[in-house]
């Protein structure tokens, strides 16, 4: 399984050396590496989705033009608009958790209060349940000194 791998260098009209080699026998798709022309990395590469556009002269009073930049204008505003009611969105959350959180926080402390009530009527009930209660006399049988039977 030792192949050499080819390599072929193209330069496009931008200046741009593309680097093909030959794909892989495990099916993997060729993917074209950029790299700058000038061994000193003069500039930087630029991906074949850009290359057009940087050269092209365009017409500001012409109706594809203003077309793009009222599309563009319409999908900033939205943009915004969406971004502001989702900052909306989670203060009212916020607010929403805050409110909940107080509402919470005062019923512990009203169950701690009744949990302290409760108790201490059980300790005084137990108390006064021990105190009312006679300790259970243990019957000894005792026998005469003199050894009569009576």
């Amino acid at each position: 399984m030792s192949k050499t791998s080819q390599q072929n260098t193209t330069t496009d009209a931008n200046g741009v050396s593309v680097i093909h080699t030959p794909a892989h026998t495990s099916g993997l798709q060729q993917v074209p590496q950029l790299v700058p022309v000038s061994p000193g990395g003069g500039g930087k590469a630029v991906p074949p989705s850009k290359q057009g556009k940087k050269n092209s002269f365009v017409d500001r009073n012409s109706d594809e033009y203003r077309q793009r930049r009222e599309r563009n204008n319409m999908a900033v505003k939205k943009s915004r608009l969406k971004s502001k009611q989702k900052a909306q969105d989670t203060l009212q959350r916020v607010n929403q958790l805050k409110e909940e959180n107080e509402r919470l926080e005062a019923k512990i402390k009203l169950l701690t209060k009744e949990l302290s009530v409760l108790k201490d009527l059980f300790l005084e009930h137990a108390h006064n349940f021990a105190d009312n209660v006679q300790p259970v006399a243990t019957e000894t049988t005792t026998t005469n000194p003199e050894g009569s039977a009576q």
